[in-house]
């Protein structure tokens, strides 16, 4: 898959960012596959900073690869606030990153209900010093690639605002 610039040059930054602060990055991708840390490792040099990349599309891999209790799966439902929370914080035990985001949600075209409808994405970032922010995606059902795309570019606004809060 070719990136788009805007989302290159967006990867670059924070890149550089996280470069400059001695930071790494993890990513917990569900509806995204793989595609944040995909854009992030096509900048070249991406090695210094991104650390690993947890792409956990089925419950069972939430639970077994990055810790998400399946409690709070049965709960909230793999796509929930809890679950994204629970998914970046895996990341971050899992892993030698300072910061993580997740993902997960309804890319479409099927999959949606009237509770989580296509579209619905759950992204959450966590740090290594215990902050945690999670963001709700109403996307509607723009297409599949398009979901998941714009997903990738919040996932990267979001670490972006991480990595400047960062000391």
């Amino acid at each position: 898959m070719s990136f788009s610039t805007g989302l290159l040059n967006a990867a670059e930054h924070l890149l550089q960012t996280c470069r400059r602060k001695g930071r790494l990055i993890a990513t917990a991708e569900s509806c995204t596959g793989g595609l944040i840390a995909g854009v992030l490792t096509a900048v070249p040099g991406s090695s210094d900073v991104v650390d690993c990349g947890f792409v956990t599309y089925s419950n069972d891999a939430k639970a077994k690869m990055i810790g998400v209790p399946e409690a709070t799966i049965r709960q909230h439902g793999a796509v929930s606030a809890d679950v994204a929370v629970a998914m970046a914080q895996g990341a971050i035990a899992q892993s030698r990153a300072h910061l993580a985001i997740a993902v997960t949600g309804v890319a479409g075209p099927g999959g949606g209900s009237p509770m989580k409808p296509v579209g619905l994405v759950w992204l959450a970032t966590a740090a290594r010093d215990g902050h945690v922010r999670t963001r709700e995606l109403r996307l509607g059902d723009i297409g599949r690639e398009e979901v998941r795309l714009a997903t990738v570019g919040e996932a990267l606004a979001m670490l972006q605002e991480l990595a400047d809060r960062d000391p």
